[in-house]
């Protein structure tokens, strides 16, 4: 599986527009695994998705990172009411400092 991740990305808009600009211009992505799996109802996604760097009590710090085959080190975060899914690496932080959208 491939994601296109972005660093530092304020919000969901932000990282859509960036992603689909990514694909225009022929990017692939990176390699990534799900490491673990975050539900949330709506109201708490839409609250990550409007702000990528509010700290969230479900990402620890050895979350995210590289594996030993090179793939990115992912949370998988589905919105419980649409099935939306954002993919996140921490990199050792307590926020979404990378972000990628996952697509089925």
């Amino acid at each position: 599986m491939r994601a296109i991740f972005g660093r530092k990305i304020g919000d969901l808009t932000e990282l859509e527009e960036l992603t689909e600009q990514a694909i225009k211009s022929g990017q692939q992505g990176q390699s990534y695994s799900v490491i673990k799996e975050v539900l949330l109802e709506g109201d708490e996604f839409h609250s990550l998705a409007n702000d990528f760097f509010n700290d969230q009590p479900w990402i620890t710090e050895e979350d995210g990172g590289v594996n030993e085959n090179r793939e990115v080190r992912c949370i998988r975060v589905i919105n419980q009411d649409t099935g939306e899914k954002i993919l996140v690496n921490n990199e050792g932080y307590t926020y979404a400092r990378y972000v990628g959208i996952e697509n089925d």
